[in-house]
Order: structure tokens, then sequence, then C-alpha cells
């Protein structure tokens, strides 16, 4: 898996899972839960990722939403 976004706005969360799955592309939220931790300030972001293999379109397709300014650099390449 690899981290796609990192952000602390559950509605970007929400509308990139819905633009993900439309296209077939299973995304998973890490830390989704921690505001059970931090008391909900939102103070610790969240990390939606997906397959490794599966990063490239899911960043095109991010990029093509208009989306580009969120996807976490591709500092694997």
């Amino acid at each position: 898996m690899r981290e796609l976004i990192l952000t602390n706005d559950a509605v970007l969360i929400s509308y990139v899972e819905a633009l993900l799955t439309d296209q077939g592309i299973e995304a998973v939220v890490f830390d989704r839960n921690m505001s059970l931790m931090e008391g909900s300030i939102g103070a610790f972001p969240r990390r939606l990722v997906v397959p490794d293999d599966l990063w490239n379109r899911a960043s095109r397709i991010l990029n093509d939403a208009g989306l580009g300014e969120w996807v976490v650099g591709n500092e694997r390449a």
C-alpha cells in the first residue's frame, strides 16, 4: 500500500474515496479513528492509501479531477 493523500479534511477524504471507488480502485484510510486519541481536534492528518501497483493510476485520477495538489509526491520514482 502506498500513501496517496495526507489531510485533516474529512470531506476531501470522502470525495477521493468516492472518485477512486468509482474507478474500481480500493482505497484505505489510515488513522481515521485517531480522533479518539486526540480528542477530535483534527491535529493528526489521515492517510489515504492505495495498492502500490495502482498508485500512478489513482494519482492521475486525482490530477484529472483538479486535486493534484493533494497527491503525495512520487519519492520512490
